[in-house]
Protein backbone atom coordinates (compact mmCIF):
# COMPACT_ATOMS: atom_id res chain seq x y z
CA UNK A 1 0.00 0.00 0.00
CA UNK A 2 1.06 3.66 -0.95
CA UNK A 3 2.99 5.12 2.20
CA UNK A 4 1.23 8.76 3.69
CA UNK A 5 3.17 10.81 1.25
CA UNK A 6 2.38 9.34 -1.16
CA UNK A 7 -1.25 9.40 -0.81
CA UNK A 8 -0.69 13.44 0.06
CA UNK A 9 0.69 14.14 -3.39
CA UNK A 10 -1.78 11.65 -5.47
CA UNK A 11 -4.67 13.90 -3.90
CA UNK A 12 -2.42 17.03 -4.29
CA UNK A 13 -2.40 15.90 -8.58
CA UNK A 14 -6.16 14.99 -8.80
CA UNK A 15 -6.74 18.41 -6.96
CA UNK A 16 -4.81 20.72 -9.21
CA UNK A 17 -5.94 18.70 -11.57
CA UNK A 18 -9.64 18.33 -11.44
CA UNK A 19 -10.16 20.84 -8.84
CA UNK A 20 -13.39 19.41 -7.09
CA UNK A 21 -17.31 20.87 -8.20
CA UNK A 22 -19.79 18.10 -6.74
CA UNK A 23 -20.75 17.60 -10.84
CA UNK A 24 -23.37 14.70 -10.84
CA UNK A 25 -22.39 12.63 -13.98
CA UNK A 26 -25.87 11.15 -14.05
CA UNK A 27 -28.92 14.14 -14.86
CA UNK A 28 -31.69 14.31 -12.48
CA UNK A 29 -33.98 17.13 -11.26
CA UNK A 30 -33.14 17.73 -7.91
CA UNK A 31 -36.37 18.45 -6.57
CA UNK A 32 -36.49 13.94 -7.39
CA UNK A 33 -33.86 12.57 -6.26
CA UNK A 34 -35.19 9.31 -6.23
CA UNK A 35 -34.25 10.02 -10.21
CA UNK A 36 -30.45 10.07 -9.53
CA UNK A 37 -31.12 6.57 -7.65
CA UNK A 38 -32.46 4.76 -10.86
CA UNK A 39 -30.20 7.01 -13.04
CA UNK A 40 -27.59 5.27 -11.30
CA UNK A 41 -29.68 1.47 -11.73
CA UNK A 42 -29.70 2.17 -15.11
CA UNK A 43 -25.91 3.13 -15.53
CA UNK A 44 -24.90 -0.81 -14.80
CA UNK A 45 -22.84 -1.74 -17.89
CA UNK A 46 -24.11 1.52 -19.52
CA UNK A 47 -22.54 4.46 -20.29
CA UNK A 48 -23.63 7.73 -18.52
CA UNK A 49 -24.13 9.49 -21.73
CA UNK A 50 -26.24 6.49 -23.21
CA UNK A 51 -28.58 6.99 -19.34
CA UNK A 52 -28.79 10.64 -19.93
CA UNK A 53 -30.48 10.40 -23.29
CA UNK A 54 -32.64 7.59 -22.08
CA UNK A 55 -33.73 9.66 -18.30
CA UNK A 56 -34.63 12.39 -20.33
CA UNK A 57 -37.37 11.18 -21.80
CA UNK A 58 -37.82 8.46 -19.74
CA UNK A 59 -38.67 10.43 -16.38
CA UNK A 60 -41.40 12.81 -18.59
CA UNK A 61 -43.21 8.92 -19.16
CA UNK A 62 -42.79 8.70 -15.74
CA UNK A 63 -42.80 12.10 -13.63
CA UNK A 64 -43.52 10.26 -10.34
CA UNK A 65 -42.66 7.11 -8.20
CA UNK A 66 -46.59 6.45 -8.66
CA UNK A 67 -46.15 5.98 -12.33
CA UNK A 68 -43.22 3.17 -11.85
CA UNK A 69 -45.14 1.46 -9.66
CA UNK A 70 -48.40 1.18 -11.82
CA UNK A 71 -47.22 0.95 -14.97
CA UNK A 72 -47.30 -1.91 -17.43
CA UNK A 73 -43.85 -3.30 -17.19
CA UNK A 74 -43.39 -3.56 -20.70
CA UNK A 75 -43.40 0.48 -21.19
CA UNK A 76 -40.86 0.34 -18.60
CA UNK A 77 -38.63 -2.11 -20.74
CA UNK A 78 -39.07 -0.50 -23.68
CA UNK A 79 -38.33 2.88 -22.28
CA UNK A 80 -34.96 1.67 -20.95
CA UNK A 81 -34.33 -1.01 -23.62
CA UNK A 82 -30.85 0.84 -24.74
CA UNK A 83 -29.51 0.80 -21.62
CA UNK A 84 -29.06 -3.09 -22.02
CA UNK A 85 -30.08 -5.65 -19.66
CA UNK A 86 -33.61 -3.57 -19.94
CA UNK A 87 -35.43 -6.35 -18.57
CA UNK A 88 -34.09 -6.82 -15.19
CA UNK A 89 -33.74 -3.00 -14.84
CA UNK A 90 -36.90 -2.49 -15.74
CA UNK A 91 -38.13 -4.66 -12.59
CA UNK A 92 -35.71 -3.11 -10.39
CA UNK A 93 -37.04 0.12 -11.06
CA UNK A 94 -40.38 -0.77 -10.49
CA UNK A 95 -39.60 -3.00 -7.62
CA UNK A 96 -37.61 0.11 -5.87
CA UNK A 97 -40.72 2.47 -6.42
CA UNK A 98 -42.90 0.14 -4.87
CA UNK A 99 -40.35 0.01 -1.89
CA UNK A 100 -39.86 3.42 -1.48
CA UNK A 101 -43.82 4.72 -1.43
CA UNK A 102 -45.05 1.50 1.06
CA UNK A 103 -41.98 1.33 3.40
CA UNK A 104 -40.71 4.95 2.63
CA UNK A 105 -43.29 7.50 2.17
CA UNK A 106 -41.83 7.62 -1.31
CA UNK A 107 -38.48 9.23 -0.14
CA UNK A 108 -35.32 8.18 -0.46
CA UNK A 109 -33.50 6.58 2.87
CA UNK A 110 -30.14 7.60 3.43
CA UNK A 111 -29.29 4.25 5.53
CA UNK A 112 -26.50 2.01 3.45
CA UNK A 113 -28.81 -0.81 4.71
CA UNK A 114 -32.36 0.35 3.59
CA UNK A 115 -30.63 1.66 0.04
CA UNK A 116 -29.49 -2.02 -0.70
CA UNK A 117 -32.72 -3.40 0.21
CA UNK A 118 -34.03 -1.98 -2.73
CA UNK A 119 -34.19 -3.67 -5.80
CA UNK A 120 -31.21 -4.13 -7.85
CA UNK A 121 -29.03 -1.73 -5.39
CA UNK A 122 -26.21 -2.73 -4.43
CA UNK A 123 -23.44 -0.38 -2.40
CA UNK A 124 -21.97 1.53 -5.71
CA UNK A 125 -25.54 2.82 -6.06
CA UNK A 126 -26.44 3.21 -2.59
CA UNK A 127 -23.05 5.54 -2.25
CA UNK A 128 -23.71 7.30 -5.32
CA UNK A 129 -26.95 8.11 -3.48
CA UNK A 130 -25.06 9.24 -0.32
CA UNK A 131 -22.20 11.54 -1.55
CA UNK A 132 -24.59 13.31 -3.81
CA UNK A 133 -28.29 13.51 -2.22
CA UNK A 134 -27.45 13.77 1.54
CA UNK A 135 -23.51 14.40 1.05
CA UNK A 136 -22.35 11.54 3.31
CA UNK A 137 -18.79 11.06 3.08
CA UNK A 138 -18.92 7.81 0.37
CA UNK A 139 -16.35 6.01 -2.20
CA UNK A 140 -17.87 5.24 -5.44
CA UNK A 141 -16.34 2.11 -7.00
CA UNK A 142 -16.61 2.13 -10.67
CA UNK A 143 -14.91 0.89 -13.43
CA UNK A 144 -12.27 3.97 -13.43
CA UNK A 145 -11.76 4.31 -9.66
CA UNK A 146 -11.14 0.15 -9.76
CA UNK A 147 -8.67 0.30 -12.70
CA UNK A 148 -6.94 3.81 -11.49
CA UNK A 149 -6.40 2.50 -7.40
CA UNK A 150 -4.52 -0.49 -8.31
CA UNK A 151 -2.36 1.37 -10.70
CA UNK A 152 -1.78 4.03 -8.51
CA UNK A 153 -0.67 1.14 -5.51
CA UNK A 154 -4.09 2.15 -2.92
CA UNK A 155 -4.95 -1.33 -3.20
CA UNK A 156 -4.71 -5.11 -4.41
CA UNK A 157 -7.83 -5.96 -4.33
CA UNK A 158 -9.59 -6.52 -7.33
CA UNK A 159 -13.42 -7.13 -5.65
CA UNK A 160 -15.32 -3.57 -5.72
CA UNK A 161 -16.35 -3.73 -1.85
CA UNK A 162 -12.58 -4.55 -0.60
CA UNK A 163 -11.55 -2.12 -2.97
CA UNK A 164 -13.87 0.41 -1.26
CA UNK A 165 -13.11 -0.40 2.33
CA UNK A 166 -9.12 -0.48 1.38
CA UNK A 167 -9.79 2.89 -0.46
CA UNK A 168 -11.90 4.20 3.00
CA UNK A 169 -8.90 3.40 5.50
CA UNK A 170 -5.98 4.62 3.47
CA UNK A 171 -7.61 8.08 1.99
CA UNK A 172 -9.09 11.31 4.20
CA UNK A 173 -12.73 11.28 5.29
CA UNK A 174 -13.06 14.88 3.41
CA UNK A 175 -11.29 13.36 0.02
CA UNK A 176 -13.95 10.33 -0.20
CA UNK A 177 -16.60 11.80 -2.34
CA UNK A 178 -13.72 14.23 -4.32
CA UNK A 179 -11.53 10.98 -5.44
CA UNK A 180 -14.55 9.43 -6.76
CA UNK A 181 -15.34 12.46 -9.20
CA UNK A 182 -11.01 13.12 -9.79
CA UNK A 183 -10.42 9.73 -10.69
CA UNK A 184 -13.59 9.41 -13.01
CA UNK A 185 -12.26 12.58 -14.92
CA UNK A 186 -9.00 11.16 -15.10
CA UNK A 187 -9.95 7.36 -16.12
CA UNK A 188 -12.08 9.18 -19.13
CA UNK A 189 -9.10 12.19 -20.10
CA UNK A 190 -6.08 10.37 -19.75
CA UNK A 191 -6.04 7.06 -17.85
CA UNK A 192 -8.28 5.03 -20.37
CA UNK A 193 -9.14 1.38 -20.43
CA UNK A 194 -8.09 1.31 -24.18
CA UNK A 195 -4.75 2.92 -25.10
CA UNK A 196 -3.86 5.32 -21.80
CA UNK A 197 -2.63 8.56 -22.78
CA UNK A 198 0.70 7.77 -20.20
CA UNK A 199 2.90 10.31 -21.98
CA UNK A 200 0.65 12.61 -20.87
CA UNK A 201 -0.17 11.51 -17.54
CA UNK A 202 0.81 13.49 -14.20
CA UNK A 203 0.67 10.52 -12.05
CA UNK A 204 3.08 8.72 -13.61
CA UNK A 205 5.71 8.88 -10.65
CA UNK A 206 3.13 7.26 -8.87
CA UNK A 207 1.95 4.93 -11.31
CA UNK A 208 2.92 1.30 -10.84
CA UNK A 209 1.40 0.07 -13.90
CA UNK A 210 4.40 1.54 -15.94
Amino acid sequence: MKSKAAVKRILATLERLYPFDDTCFLHYDHAHPWQLLFATILSAQCTDARVNIVTESLFKQFPTLESFATADIVNIENAVRTTGFYRHKAMHLQQSAQKLLAEHDGKLPSDMEQLTALSGVGRKTANVVCGHIFKIPSITVDTHVMRISGKLGLTNNADPVKIEFDLMEILPKTHWIRFNQQVINHGRQVCTARNPKCHNCELQKECEAL
